[in-house]
């Protein structure tokens, strides 16, 4: 027996490294498939995109938001992968009853190193953990020399529409805008707050609005209601896996980050 630690500061108990796991969070599912656990894996999300053919191997258990507690059950997992983030804090008395259960909690980078390095450890996948925190190292300390040279830019990260709704402070999103430099309007506001959009110059008047491709499908006609109220900002679509998706897919972010500063500097 021996316990562990998740990123709430819960102790959870474990006899042996988990072979049959349950991820309830696209991103974690990707980063489990990483760290070479994708045959440990038997149960995903309907969001669980990354790998692909997930989709077609692994059984689906539901959603994020919603889940279906009896197929869980029927897997008979010895591990549940949760976030805070992602899914409701309300499922685990429900989890816990079928298996150890997990929950990350990820704002940061850091954070995310620490996940992948937590995991690597209770998945017996050190050295496939401890290698991708180096790539992810490397990467990062190549993004910050190339974002010296970038100026900073106020924007508005959008994540809904009708309601309007921005990512605020004390999100992951809010610490990857940081990096890239761009100054978001609504930090003063916490999580993930519901805005009028016609007040949008009064509220900090951004150069760059970003418009997010996830949760929800943002179309040109909604970059056109926003640039109404604008001071003739610059509006993109951006990739939203990228800015909310932790773990292993920083390994392409930072790429990503630099293509949309060169897509940016032929605006301005």
């Amino acid at each position: 027996m021996r316990i562990v630690k998740d990123q709430l500061g819960r102790e959870i108990s474990l006899t042996n490294s988990p072979k049959r796991i349950i991820s309830l969070v696209p991103s974690q599912t990707e980063l489990l498939c990483s760290l070479a656990l994708e045959n440990e894996l038997i149960g995903i999300t309907k969001f669980c995109i990354h790998p692909y053919h997930l989709k077609s191997t692994k059984t689906i258990v539901g959603g994020t938001k919603k889940v279906d507690f009896e197929k869980i059950k029927e897997l008979n997992p010895d591990f549940i992968l949760c976030n805070k983030e992602e899914n409701s804090y309300d499922f685990l008395p429900e989890l816990e009853k079928i298996a150890p259960t997990y929950f990350s909690d990820v704002t940061t980078i850091q954070d995310s190193i620490d996940l992948i390095l937590n995991l690597g450890i209770i998945f017996n996948r050190r050295t496939e953990s401890k290698n991708l925190v180096e790539k992810i190292s490397f990467k990062l300390t190549d993004f910050k020399q190339f974002i010296k040279n970038q100026p900073q830019r106020k924007v508005a990260y959008f994540i809904w529409a009708k309601p309007w709704m921005v990512a605020g402070n004390n999100t992951y999103i809010n610490e990857l805008l940081k990096l890239n430099k761009f100054e978001n309007v609504y930090a003063n506001m916490d999580r993930y707050p519901k805005i009028e959009i016609d007040k949008i110059r009064y509220d900090g008047d951004p150069e760059v609005i970003i418009l997010s491709s996830e949760p929800f499908p943002f179309k040109d006609e909604h970059a056109m209601q926003i640039a109404n109220f604008t001071n003739r900002a610059i509006t993109v679509f951006g990739d939203g896996e990228f800015f909310s998706w932790h773990g292993s897919r920083l390994l392409l972010a930072f790429d990503y980050f630099k293509k949309l500063h060169k897509k940016l500097e032929s605006h301005f």
